[in-house]
């Protein structure tokens, strides 16, 4: 069973930073392309950033620049580094496949307010 646990969310202000991680288990990362997501309310989830199994990696234009999306083959684990947060940030962050995409974790929350 392929299961993803995500975690690292939390309240921070316009302009932070943030961290977050995805382990990972059932499927190699270092095999599959993975990818973050993220729901904010009354939205459809949308595409983040991906890494693909080669190590090409792609980014939302909304969040180019900003974001940094890597993966740690030997923890099986996959992180996305957030900064110069935005309100329009604010959402449930997930991983999963870049396609084909397994059962969704629970998120993290993020929230990015004065």
């Amino acid at each position: 069973q392929v299961l993803f646990e995500e975690s690292g969310g939390g309240l921070v202000q316009p302009g932070g930073s943030l961290r977050l991680s995805c382990a990972a288990s059932g499927i190699s990362v270092s095999i599959f392309g993975m990818a973050w997501y993220r729901q904010a309310p009354t939205t459809q989830r949308e595409w983040v950033a991906g890494i693909t199994g080669r190590g090409t990696i792609n980014y939302a234009d909304s969040v180019k620049g900003r974001f940094t999306i890597s993966r740690d083959n030997a923890k099986n684990t996959v992180t996305l580094q957030m900064t110069s947060l935005k309100s329009e940030d604010t959402a449930v962050y997930y991983c999963n496949k870049w396609a084909n995409w397994d059962t969704w974790g629970q998120g993290t929350q993020v929230t990015v307010s004065s």
